[in-house]
């Protein structure tokens, strides 16, 4: 990965305590799991960031490389990559995505 990419990935990672990368946009989720993260995220009231991978192949491909994380979504709290849609699920479960998400 390029020095500009990661450095585009990681300003986004950065510009928002809770950051999601998806496919499409909070809306208009574009697939079965971003939707699923969109619905946790907004169930729990946890204020969040996200960018739609469609508008720019460079950044889908860029955040799996980044993460060595294979799938959409992909969610970043304070920056630190967290997981996909079954970690965010298992996070919730335990309490800790709202933990990490509030401090």
């Amino acid at each position: 990965m390029n020095e500009e990419l990661r450095a585009r990935i990681e300003t986004m990672t950065h510009s928002f305590k809770v950051f999601l990368f998806m496919k499409g946009t909070p809306d208009e989720p574009q697939c079965g799991f971003s939707k699923k993260v969109v619905d946790t995220l907004n169930e729990l009231k946890i204020t969040f960031k996200s960018f739609d991978i469609f508008t720019d192949e460079e950044i889908r491909q860029g955040v799996k490389e980044y993460a060595n994380w294979p799938t959409i979504p992909q969610l970043y709290i304070d920056g630190e990559f967290i997981g996909g849609c079954d970690i965010v699920e298992q996070l919730v479960r335990t309490g800790e995505l709202q933990r990490l998400a509030v401090q």
